[in-house]
């Protein structure tokens, strides 16, 4: 059944599921206030880069079950109202500024009278404090036929398209689950989502809260296993292990699993640092901020991270001051150009403050990094030319091109045949014998060139022993 969908704020999470309902057989009108961002959309040309994502909005425009818009008018007519609006850290502290899903609300309660009191539905996507669905819901109340429903995106950056797609479960918020209105409301989301919900996606119907908590608690723990495999690669650098092999054998744990247990620089984007941050903040709010107050090291062990390339930088060069270090990567993840809070650049400022003479190369997300970085360090677009010259390399995104580099090749690019691999995902034998000085996150070998215990049997053990 096609449904007319409204999606309001088409940043990331707004754009890809607005051409994704598109694609689903749906009208799809996507708003936002940024008319250069709306005209770009409307013109085909993606603001971001997202595998997958460029031609399904090029299918969307070209059947005409897509359009863009930045008249709050042009939604009046829809049935089904999603809020796919930022929730930035606050100016001001560790919380949500929710003030753009306030203003998106009231903007859109002034054009649905004219529905006549037809059912509609109003579904926030946006990551949120517990108790906004009810706060915003309250500002819907005096509308006649109108239901906010709260459905909390899951989407992988890289993977967004996927996600949306094809889910591994659908989370519904409701005011009251066992209120006819609900039932409404989960029909008419349903509905929209009846393609979806083919490939057999759980769905989970619970109230506005439990869904917030959902979210919440997904990125927290996800932000909490990173951080801790990376708090035991410290405690391996310091007692001669190699974390690769401490995480591949916990990984076998059915009740732990292997994802996100891969030690390195650490987490960044645009939703877990400001997510676990605002989390705590909402527990602080509600009185039981004790009881989330370990993500306060979580987010420390995520910047100690970074420190630590710095400090592996230092002692690779000696001496940072007037050295030639090359950055590959400026994403914080690969297959994105998402600069937010990414380690890649934070590691790259932190570099040329202490003095290096740092050049930052990424297939996607130069432009962005030059937004954020200014002039500040110098940006290559082509590897090759990047790596020349370099004195020391160091990996912070782990694109495939990085992955495969070819280590004898590219020691004839730079001037000394060091790097830092702070992923984690670079043979080190293979690196060693083309001659190059390898450091690493969490593996004693790499990091401080102390042989790991595990590795070196009784003779690495001697060879601990005396330098202890």
């Amino acid at each position: 059944m096609t449904t007319t969908i409204s999606v309001i704020g088409v940043g990331y999470l707004g754009a890809v599921h607005a051409a994704s309902m598109a694609e689903l057989g749906h009208d799809v009108i996507g708003l936002d206030i940024d008319a250069e961002r709306i005209a770009a959309l409307q013109a085909g040309i993606p603001p971001f880069h997202e595998p997958g994502f460029e031609d399904l909005l090029a299918t969307g425009l070209e059947t005409e079950r897509l359009r863009f818009t930045t008249d709050y008018a042009d939604l009046a007519q829809a049935d089904v109202h999603f809020l796919g609006l930022g929730t930035p850290q606050r100016a001001d502290g560790f919380g949500a500024d929710l003030s753009h899903l306030e203003v998106a609300v009231d903007a859109l309660a002034e054009v649905l009278p004219a529905r006549g009191g037809a059912p509609t539905l109003v579904v926030g996507k946006s990551t949120v404090p517990a108790g906004t669905a009810r706060k915003l819901a309250a500002r819907l109340a005096h509308l006649e036929g109108v239901y906010l429903l709260w459905n909390p995106e899951f989407l992988r950056e890289g993977f967004a398209v996927q996600d949306t797609l094809n889910p591994d479960r659908l989370v519904y918020g409701v005011h009251d689950p066992e209120h006819p209105a609900a039932e409404q409301a989960v029909t008419m989301l349903d509905d929209v989502y009846a393609e979806i919900r083919e490939h057999q996606a759980p769905r989970l119907v619970m109230g506005y809260e439990a869904a917030e908590l959902v979210k919440a608690s997904a990125n927290a723990f996800l932000a909490t296993k990173i951080s801790f495999i990376n708090a035991v690669a410290e405690m391996c650098e310091v007692t001669g292990a190699d974390v690769t092999d401490v995480a591949r054998a916990i990984g076998m744990d059915d009740r732990i699993g292997s994802k996100f247990l891969r030690a390195g620089v650490g987490f960044g984007g645009g939703c877990l640092p400001k997510d676990i941050r605002a989390f705590l903040a909402s527990a602080e709010e509600h009185g039981v901020g004790e009881a989330l107050g370990f993500l306060r090291e979580v987010d420390a062990v995520n910047e100690r991270r970074r420190d630590r390339v710095v400090t592996l930088a230092g002692e690779l060069l000696g001496e940072v001051e007037g050295r030639r270090i090359t950055v590959l990567g400026a994403a914080f993840k690969p297959n994105s150009d998402d600069t937010r809070d990414s380690p890649a650049l934070d590691v790259a400022a932190r570099l040329r403050a202490a003095g290096a003479e740092v050049t930052v190369t990424d297939p996607q997300a130069l432009e962005n990094a030059r937004r954020r970085l200014g002039g500040l360090v110098e940006l290559e677009e082509d590897t090759d030319a990047a790596l020349h010259g370099a004195e020391l390399t160091v990996l912070l995104t782990e694109w495939d091109e990085y992955r495969d580099l070819d280590p004898a090749l590219t020691a004839s690019l730079v001037t000394s045949p060091r790097i830092i691999d702070g992923r984690n995902v670079l043979d080190p034998r293979a690196w060693r014998e083309a001659g190059w000085e390898i450091r690493s996150l969490g593996r004693a070998e790499l990091s401080t060139g102390r042989p790991s215990v595990a590795r070196g049997g009784a003779v690495a053990a001697r060879a601990q022993a005396a330098l202890v």
